[in-house]
């Protein structure tokens, strides 16, 4: 029952040896490891090729720099596990994840545990889930909150999901175009309350950083879920990006009018005040309101 963990690498020379060390400390230790070197420019490679000759089960491949999801897919096509994971070589894990999750695999094509997001900073928060087994892919995106911690790296898949999907290259926010396209294909989940994975805050990353842009395609790849699979708070989740998006590109918004009732369940009391504005006034207005109250 072999793990694939694939791990892109790209400047974290600072990071790299806390990531591998966590890997290749888990008590279970079926595992093959996978580490892609993205051209990384700082010492990055020269890490990567120590810990293979450390330790055996370490894989090296150099490539030259086409971004994560490049680095995942020719991860993926190299993988010969079972089960494939990820995680990112700025983040780490608790000893005995693994160990944990992987009890669970037999019986389920993806087993999701608990992490800590933004860790390290003033705006760390541990994401836990009780033991569920979901077998609706659409409760589980819906009631389960699939849409907030659509990560891959803190899920363990069965690797027969992968056989048709691939991440999208020069894209950014690539789990949210990649996770729902594998839901399609998936019988059951089952969530843990075991295992922990340590997600770090990083000034510099991705979603630090993002541009107009970059906000998206990832409002683009939610609009695609939405055409599927949708409810009132869903809605004003994907509603919030879109927000941001007009704020930072000055673009007329794309997500579809809907009247959603203020007192939809799990809303914030912020979403319930802009519930009250769309439903009156509508979504451009809304964009109008945000923009300016966010350059007062």
């Amino acid at each position: 029952m072999k793990l694939s963990i694939i791990i892109p690498v790209y400047c974290v020379e600072k990071t790299l040896d806390r990531c591998v060390q966590s890997v290749v400390s888990q008590t279970f230790d079926d595992l093959e490891i996978i580490l892609v070197d993205d051209d990384s420019p700082d010492n990055s490679p020269q890490l990567c090729d120590t810990w293979a000759q450390r330790d055996s089960r370490i894989r090296v491949i150099h490539k030259q720099n086409g971004g994560l999801s490049e680095a995942r897919n020719l991860g993926l096509d190299m993988a010969k596990g079972d089960y494939i994971t990820f995680i990112d070589s700025d983040d780490f894990l608790a000893i005995d994840t693994y160990a944990e999750v992987m009890k669970l695999a037999e019986t389920a094509d993806i087993v999701e545990f608990p992490f800590w997001r933004f860790y390290g900073s003033t705006k760390q928060q541990q994401i836990v889930f009780k033991n569920t087994t979901y077998v609706n892919m659409q409760d589980y995106w819906l009631n389960g909150y699939g849409y907030e911690h659509c990560y891959v790296w803190n899920k363990i898949f069965r690797r027969s999901l992968f056989d048709d999907v691939r991440f999208p290259k020069g894209k950014v926010f690539e789990d949210v175009s990649t996770l729902p396209l594998i839901l399609t294909n998936v019988k059951s989940i089952k969530t843990s309350d075991k295992g922990l994975y340590y997600y770090c805050s990083n000034d510099n990353g991705i979603t630090a950083k993002a541009t107009g842009r970059e906000l998206q395609m990832l409002l683009d790849a939610h609009l695609q879920v939405m055409a599927h699979w949708l409810d009132d708070r869903y809605y004003m989740h994907v509603l919030d990006i879109q927000l941001d998006v007009c704020r930072m590109t000055g673009s007329q918004p794309l997500i579809p009018k809907r009247r959603v009732t203020p007192f939809a369940k799990g809303l914030s009391i912020s979403q319930r005040l802009k519930t009250i504005i769309i439903n009156s006034l509508g979504i451009k207005a809304l964009c109008h309101i945000n923009k300016r109250i966010r350059r007062s």
